[in-house]
């Protein structure tokens, strides 16, 4: 296990600054997902640990070792560094094995030849590919060669796992095994593991701790899965973990009215009201699409279905309120269950489950994600 430390960490690339004065400490044997958009420099972040690239300033730190210092254009090779990498495209040797591609590192480092053997058919049966060893890439899954391209990283023992996107390339159920897989093998080794993302339901599902970055390359909120879904610090963590719907509503003399149609909204919680950063006179009201409670009653406020879609074991509205829409879901059994099977045009009362309060500032309206 190694500790990993960015500070004040900055890399451009030409006029085009990826990352500026980025400091963040990653901790020994954790998972910590870096989560953002294409573009934001999460893979820049994993080159510059790798030793990839060189930063422009700041330090890089590497258990008890300084790896990179931008100020004396300083960077230990990648091979010193211990890492193993595993990168969106697997990278495994098209005219290699199974076994092959898994022994390549080790040859490279001159490990004896016995000794080689042994390690590479310990880490295929780590990832579940034992018995296969003979197969050629073209001969195996997509899933199956990203576990190819996992064992060939662990096979040198690595203190430190980058994962870039590597399940981007794989169909959604496949996604979903490997991503429980990759949090096994990360429990088993004991290794400390980055992974970067933009899929907030890997980012989830596997973290120890998350940093939401935006397309600017800086960091928004870093804080355990719960904490960032739960608490989210702005509207672009909320937005970015989510379906998200947007309220725009302003606030006179106390009460809070919609936007679009100046009716009254809900009333602004007493503990929201104290809050340093809520005094604005715009605001936005925030909820996901399951804190969104639909009646056949008149509920404090009333909406028009727009759309309506059967997702399966989800029922998907779009709802208008007043120049608003929101969306909402619920589970299909309990729409049919509680009379909540809802025509387009329909009327139908609306309230919340939950609502989070955020200053306007221009950003966020409606439904994202």
């Amino acid at each position: 296990m190694s500790e990993i430390e960015f500070r004040s960490v900055s890399k451009s690339f030409g006029t085009k600054q990826v990352l500026k004065n980025l400091s963040f400490r990653i901790h020994p044997g954790e998972c910590f997902t870096i989560l953002g958009p294409s573009g934001c420099g999460k893979t820049i972040a994993v080159r510059l640990i790798a030793g990839f690239e060189t930063p422009d300033r700041g330090i890089i730190r590497i258990g008890s070792t300084i790896v990179a210092d931008g100020s004396k254009g300083y960077a230990l090779p990648p091979e010193n560094r211990n890492i193993g990498v595993v990168f969106q495209d697997y990278a495994v040797w098209p005219h290699m094995n199974v076994l092959e591609n898994v022994l390549y590192p080790l040859r490279m480092q001159k490990v004896p030849k016995e000794e080689a053997l042994q390690r590479a058919r310990a880490a295929i049966k780590q990832v579940n590919m034992d018995g296969l060893e003979e197969r050629l890439p073209y001969q195996l899954s997509g899933g199956q060669q990203q576990r190819v391209a996992l064992a060939r990283a662990l096979v040198s023992k690595p203190a430190i796992l980058l994962l870039d996107e590597p399940l981007s390339n794989l169909d959604a159920n496949l996604r979903e095994e490997m991503r429980f897989e990759i949090k096994e093998l990360q429990k088993s080794t004991n290794s400390t593991l980055l992974y970067v993302t933009h899929d907030q339901e890997v980012a989830l599902a596997i973290s120890d701790r998350i940093a939401v970055m935006n397309e600017k390359g800086e960091f928004q909120q870093v804080g355990t899965p719960e904490e960032v879904y739960d608490q989210p610090a702005n509207p672009f963590v909320f937005r970015f973990l989510g379906i998200a719907n947007f309220i725009p509503v302003y606030v006179k003399e106390g009460k809070t009215f919609l936007t679009s149609n100046k009716k009254e909204f809900l009333p602004l919680p007493t503990k929201v009201q104290r809050e340093d950063g809520i005094q604005a006179e715009n605001l936005l009201a925030a909820c996901r699409p399951m804190e969104v409670e639909l009646s056949r009653t008149t509920g404090p406020l009333e909406g028009k279905v727009v759309r309506k879609a059967l997702l399966g074991p989800i029922i998907d509205y779009r709802i208008d309120l007043g120049g608003t829409i929101v969306r909402a879901q619920l589970q299909t059994e309990e729409g049919s269950r509680k009379n909540l099977i809802f025509e387009e045009g329909d009327s139908c009362g609306v309230t919340f489950s939950r609502l989070l309060w955020f200053p306007r500032n221009g950003e966020g309206e409606g439904t994202h994600g």
